[in-house]
């Protein structure tokens, strides 16, 4: 009963109306006030900040002008190699001997001139009409600039503008010792390129297979910056390494994609 008798008296007591008032204690203050500075920041880089991303894709440093693939139309034994692997050919220059079972020996020659990439076939192995003999690469001279070939998912494709950057990590030169290759973007593909397309220009299937197993890419050239170094391209150290590169060598590019505000990713 001495409880309740507590608990009456104090509901029938006056108000006390002459009390100040606490709405928050100071630590609250100081809570509101961060968090409404952070709101405040956040809007500001929201509409001001601007954020970089890069697309990765697999390509490979070529000439430009494609390759081919020499196939011999007999079939039967290679009894000579007239060419040197990596080394240039001129047109209708002669590459293998074939002797057919009939005896006869037939030449087969370049198409075109152009470094020869690889030698498939070899003293002694049997051709059949149509097999690949050899590929080649064609240019002009051993001086022609080389370029990187990218093969861009069709999908992102659309993204990439004209003239932007390109770091390539170069499968003969380490990152680590050497830093990435300098390019831009120099022409966009307007269409998907075929496992054969691929094959065709590169002169491999094994290049075709490889650039199209995650569907038909969209071709993207990049020309490399120029620099006085030992490879005459701009690297992302001083010197990049002391040697020379060969075409035909695989990379991977990262392209560099214009900045956005983080509020574009917001808006529709």
């Amino acid at each position: 009963m001495q409880f309740r008798q507590q608990a009456l008296s104090k509901l029938q007591s006056p108000e006390e109306l002459d009390l100040p008032v606490r709405f928050a204690r100071p630590q609250g203050w100081l809570v509101l006030i961060v968090t409404v500075l952070v709101m405040v920041a956040a809007a500001v880089w929201a509409f001001t900040g601007t954020v970089s991303s890069t697309l990765s894709a697999p390509g490979i440093l070529t000439h430009g002008q494609g390759s081919y693939v020499l196939q011999s139309p007999v079939a039967g034994q290679v009894t000579a190699v007239l060419a040197e692997e990596g080394k240039q050919v001129a047109a209708n220059a002669p590459i293998v001997k074939v002797r057919t079972a009939q005896g006869t020996t037939t030449v087969v020659r370049a198409i075109a001139a152009g470094r020869l990439t690889t030698m498939v076939a070899t003293i002694g192995s049997v051709v059949t009409t149509g097999a690949d003999v050899a590929s080649v690469e064609k240019i002009a001279g051993a001086g022609d600039p080389l370029t990187a070939i990218l093969y861009v998912p069709a999908e992102s494709a659309a993204a990439l503008p004209l003239g932007a950057s390109v770091d390539l990590t170069v499968q003969s030169a380490p990152t680590q010792q050497y830093g990435v290759l300098r390019g831009r973007i120099a022409a966009i593909g307007r269409n998907t390129q075929t496992r054969q397309r691929i094959s065709a220009f590169l002169g491999s299937n094994q290049l075709g297979d490889q650039f199209s197993q995650h569907g038909q890419p969209i071709g993207v050239l990049v020309k490399l910056d120029t620099a006085h170094t030992a490879s005459g391209y701009a690297w992302s150290t001083s010197d990049g390494p002391p040697f020379a590169l060969d075409s035909m060598t695989q990379a991977t590019g990262a392209v560099h994609l214009a900045a956005q505000h983080p509020i574009d990713w917001l808006l529709p």
